[in-house]
């Protein structure tokens, strides 16, 4: 995100925001990358570096790092997707209670706050004909780069959750920001 971002969604100033990455970038937490604006001068994204990724949330990574390679070395690719889908019932299933909403908006924003209480920030943007979630970090950095399946699991979770099919629209190893997930019957229309 750029400063004005940051500072937006934080609600706080600019300045605060350029303090605390300064202080982040001397850490090594985060990094910066320049983009060229339409008009004016370059100006700076900043994302977490690895070393940062690994800091943010409790994420069990070395287990799931170690399980998730067991599941890669299932060569059957039928039984590997199967176990795939069940792992993202199962995590469904636990987080069922949790979700709240009739609408596929309401239960976009009680998914979002699900994550945000793990300390994942989504946010839901309702502005088109159907809402779209979008993951402004991703849940499993490490697992992620290794594989994408995770992206896949990821994706069914969301689906079990909220009761739609949704696809990936934007993915963080495309080289996109965040990733983000839209109802299928939004690309269907």
């Amino acid at each position: 995100m750029s400063v004005i971002e940051l500072a937006t969604a934080l609600s706080v100033t600019q300045t605060a925001v350029r303090q605390r990455l300064i202080r982040l970038m001397g850490q090594g937490f985060v990094g910066r990358t320049p983009f060229k604006a339409a008009r004016g001068r370059p100006s700076h994204r900043y994302e977490l570096t690895s070393k940062g990724r690994r800091q943010t949330g409790s994420n069990f990574a070395d287990l799931a790092f170690a399980l998730w390679q067991e599941i890669r070395e299932i060569e059957d690719p039928e039984v590997r997707r199967g176990l795939l889908q069940r792992i993202s019932r199962r995590l469904a299933m636990m987080y069922s209670d949790l979700i709240e909403g009739q609408t596929l908006e309401e239960k976009m924003k009680s998914v979002a706050e699900l994550f945000s209480d793990r300390s994942i920030p989504f946010s839901v943007d309702a502005s088109g004909s159907l809402p779209v979630l979008t993951a402004l970090a991703c849940p499993y950095p490490d697992l992620a780069e290794q594989d994408r399946g995770v992206c896949a699991m990821e994706k069914n979770l969301f689906a079990e959750l909220l009761g739609e099919d949704v696809r990936l629209s934007q993915c963080r190893l495309d080289g996109e920001t965040c990733c983000t997930f839209e109802p299928k019957s939004a690309t269907d229309a």
